[in-house]
């Protein structure tokens, strides 16, 4: 089996560079936010969240930090998806 890669360059204006900073800077707001609730709900119920009931939650973390308006969706949504993800692994082994 071969595994092949392809790297791209990019050379962004200040103001796409400002926009990935932010839309970075969101993700892993999100991403940690999520993980605490995440490590809580699990130390008290034994049990962790899912990635509907975080989800379910991002509407009204829009509404409370505007801030996170400014970026896209989507990427606030795969750094929910991500960790989803990342714990379903963990428990699977």
């Amino acid at each position: 089996m071969m595994n092949k890669a392809y790297k791209f360059r990019i050379y962004p204006n200040q103001a796409q560079a400002i926009l990935i900073n932010k839309t970075i800077g969101c993700s892993r707001f999100v991403f940690n936010h999520f993980l605490s609730l995440w490590d809580q709900a699990y130390k008290e119920t034994g049990k962790g969240l899912t990635y509907g009931t975080c989800s379910a939650k991002l509407p009204a973390m829009k509404k409370e930090l505007v801030w996170l308006k400014e970026v896209d969706s989507i990427a606030i949504q795969s750094s929910v998806r991500n960790l989803a993800d990342a714990y379903t692994r963990f428990f699977k082994k």
